[in-house]
């Protein structure tokens, strides 16, 4: 008898949780303890009191060990919401990152001919280096760093990605 496993899909949630010490490790201690993978973690204070924090978390599994993830993060005390923004329909995902690259001649000047392409500003610059910054939707980024892999990149700084619900109403 085989045993069928469901295809992996990338889902990205937020969770609206309290601002307190802890939390993040409780959270990651979850993922840790089930075997569960992060892909990309950013947290940010959203509330004028600081009281209030958005985590955005993205991960894969099937859809079960989707639901899985959910239902342990709602039983969380301190969590107030859960929202799985792939599921929930149409939403913004952006990711900030910084992309040092070395190098003269033809391949500088190939370099800040597509950092103008993908719209990456450069933010510091020597005789012999660039550091670009570039935001995006996550493959945006994957394929800029991709690109510059070929003309000397150095180092990658990422920050995540942070989603949002497209439309008028807040989730």
């Amino acid at each position: 008898m085989k045993i069928q496993q469901a295809a992996a899909e990338r889902h990205v949630l937020t969770v609206t949780v309290d601002n307190e010490a802890g939390i993040l490790a409780r959270i990651a201690g979850m993922f840790t303890a089930r075997g569960y993978n992060i892909d990309s973690l950013t947290v940010a204070d959203i509330s004028e009191n600081h009281a209030v924090s958005r985590i955005t978390i993205v991960t894969q599994g099937p859809p079960e060990v989707i639901d899985q993830i959910r239902a342990q993060l709602e039983r969380l005390v301190s969590v107030h919401k859960v929202v799985d923004l792939t599921e929930a329909g149409k939403h913004v995902e952006r990711e900030l990152a910084l992309i040092k690259v070395a190098g003269t001649g033809e391949h500088r000047v190939e370099a800040l001919r597509l950092a103008d392409v993908f719209r990456a500003q450069v933010v510091d610059t020597t005789t012999s280096s660039f550091i670009f910054e570039l935001t995006g939707s996550p493959d945006k980024i994957d394929s800029f760093i991709a690109l510059m892999r070929e003309l000397g990149l150095v180092e990658v700084g990422r920050t995540g990605v942070a989603g949002m619900m497209r439309g008028a109403d807040g989730t």
